[in-house]
């Protein structure tokens, strides 16, 4: 049976964790919050279950505690963040505190972020500009995972997208996060932690052969063939290669070295007209969604992030519930770490 903790106290443990790791408090305080996110909407395969991974990667020098993060602010409406391979929870909540200030005074920020380490749930740091009444756009790219449509074997990432849109009201921000693949490899990792299999179609073992064992699954199928693997080479040229730090080319060349990038794309309602007709017609034509014809069998007709913030709501009220293995594993952790393990039900 799974046990069940707290948003805050899941929030304080892993803060403790990471600065056990040698992440400073501040890093840590801004890193946390984001597994947290994740896993009280449902995202469990972004969320906590990512925690051990990160104190191995900080342990075997993948990613680093304590990073110099340089900022290039030479433009008005773009920065580059160099993450020095900074944990993506990291790099990725101070670019988007970068671009909210930056749109707030230009309208519109682009900020990119290279060579972090695993971007984390990209849908949280959008999120976090739409709670600043701006729409936030983000897209990462990393280290091939994923076959590309014709090609046999890892060939380009799980490239995600994320796009938010502020909620008006009671209706919660319009939110799509989404993989470039049919499944990301931490849903791969969770399926095997759970005992259960994969959708059909969506990985394939490492010489391209279709499976639904989470076991014997490597390298996840793009979504939608040529259009997800044709997303991923486009976010790829549109993060690694517009800050010269490609990734594919030099990964394909031998060089296997573990890194991300991410572009974080900010708009201000206000500076396009009003922001208050844009957040009432927003409502509208969520309203116009909910109102179409249901087909048959369906109760309701959702818009992207709905599902999420109801699994937030009831995940807030009754705590964040975590499986055996992954509370075994955190419990492991925190033990050769020497970090309290907070009370669960």
């Amino acid at each position: 049976m799974p046990v069940t903790v707290s948003a805050d106290a899941l929030e304080g443990f892993i803060r403790d964790i990471f600065e056990a790791a040698g992440v400073s408090a501040d890093d840590a305080a801004a890193a946390a919050p984001s597994f947290v996110w994740a896993s009280l909407r449902g995202v469990d395969s972004h969320g906590i279950s990512r925690v051990p991974r990160y104190v191995e990667m900080f342990g075997s020098g993948v990613a680093n505690p304590r990073p110099a993060i340089v900022i290039d602010d030479a433009a008005p409406g773009v920065a580059v963040v160099d993450a020095d391979f900074a944990p993506g929870p990291v790099a990725l909540t101070q670019a988007a505190n970068l671009a909210i200030e930056k749109a707030r005074t230009q309208g519109v920020a682009v900020v990119s972020v290279r060579n972090t380490v695993h971007t984390g749930a990209i849908g949280y740091y959008v999120s976090r500009i739409a709670d600043a009444g701006l729409v936030g756009i983000g897209i990462a790219a990393g280290s091939p995972m994923m076959s590309y449509e014709g090609a046999v074997g890892a060939s380009v990432a799980t490239s995600p997208l994320a796009i938010a849109v502020p909620g008006t009201g009671d209706k919660p921000a319009v939110l799509l996060d989404m993989a470039s693949s049919l499944i990301a490899l931490g849903k791969i990792a969770q399926y095997k932690r759970e005992g259960k299999p994969l959708p059909e179609g969506s990985a394939t073992t490492a010489d391209g052969t279709p499976t639904t064992d989470p076991e014997l699954a490597k390298i996840p199928t793009p979504l939608g063939g040529p259009k997800g693997s044709g997303l991923s080479l486009m976010f790829e040229l549109l993060t690694s290669v517009l800050v010269t730090a490609p990734i594919l080319t030099k990964y394909h060349a031998g060089e296997k070295k573990h890194r991300q990038n991410a572009t974080l794309i900010v708009l201000d309602p206000a500076a396009f007209g009003s922001a208050e007709e844009f957040a009432a017609n927003v409502d509208a034509t969520i309203d116009t969604i909910h109102g179409l014809p249901k087909a048959e069998g369906v109760e309701q007709i959702l818009v992207p992030g709905e599902r999420s913030a109801g699994t937030l709501e009831r995940r807030s009220a009754a705590g964040i519930p975590v499986g055996d293995k992954l509370w075994a594993e955190l419990v492991e952790t925190a033990a050769a770490l020497g970090v309290a393990v907070p009370e669960a039900a």
